[in-house]
């Protein structure tokens, strides 16, 4: 199953970092967010990236097209131009680098990818996103219940809308930012079948958490995967700062891989 991941908005709350940097470029222990939700995937053998690029897209497709040197102990000889390696630590990831547009909505950017992910079931998220979520019992999870989608549904944290969520882990609607304390938000995390291309418009301004997953939760075809462990999102500096102190306390909840 092949990955998506929305990496294009500009992340206007956090601008003290994404005034040079795209946001999943923002680093967490001297390595970019991005690098930490991909090593999540890859931890359960989900290795095949779809990322999606827009603000300052360019310097995600830098930063893994020169990867192997990023991750290598080298010797640089510039009298005999020659570069030698001596230790690398890669990863067993296939990328594929699409540019979405600057300004296109969540929605949109989804849409313009759906050439590269296929007929087939795949992942989605945020490229803000930390979460110690097993990413194979959340597939298991959607082949169960045989829906277009399923998204992970964690604890509200009063800051996003929330979801009322029926029989059978079925979202029935939307709330936006009602004060219910205890309540479930959309957490990202999603497993979809190649069928929600249908709900999506080829739209710049089509957002994927509006229209798209409304229409599937009138129609019965969106689950609530509940997740109670960690989740995070990087939306502020606060949160930035908060990441990187976890991450330096050597017990980062998402870092499941050794």
């Amino acid at each position: 199953m092949k990955v998506v991941i929305l990496a294009g908005g500009r992340g206007t709350r956090l601008s003290e970092e994404t005034e040079l940097l795209p946001k999943p470029m923002v680093e967490i222990g001297g390595k970019p967010l991005i690098w930490h939700i991909m090593k999540l995937y890859s931890h359960y053998g989900f290795n095949d990236f779809i990322i999606c690029l827009g603000y300052r897209g360019y310097m995600i497709k830098e930063y893994f097209s020169h990867y192997f040197m990023h991750m290598s102990d080298v010797t640089i000889d510039l009298s005999k131009n020659k570069t030698s390696i001596h230790i690398t630590t890669s990863e067993p990831w296939k990328i594929t680098l699409v540019d979405t547009g600057l300004k296109t909505m969540t929605g949109g950017r989804l849409k313009r990818v759906e050439k590269y992910v296929g007929n087939q079931a795949f992942l989605l998220t945020y490229g803000d996103g930390l979460s110690d979520i097993d990413v194979k019992k959340l597939v298991k999870f959607h082949k169960m219940n045989k829906k277009l989608a399923t998204l992970t549904a964690i604890q509200n944290t009063g800051r996003f809308g929330v979801l009322d969520i029926g029989s059978g882990n079925k979202v029935t609607s939307f709330l936006e930012k009602p004060k219910v304390q205890g309540a479930w938000i959309n957490g990202g995390f999603f497993v979809l079948e190649p069928g929600i291309f249908n709900f999506v418009k080829n739209d710049d301004s089509e957002v994927w958490e509006n229209e798209p997953l409304q229409k599937l939760s009138k129609e019965g075809e969106l689950c609530a995967y509940k997740h109670t462990g960690f989740w995070g999102c990087m939306d502020t500096l606060r949160d930035k700062i908060s990441f990187e102190r976890i991450w330096q306390s050597a017990d980062a909840p998402w870092k499941v891989w050794k």
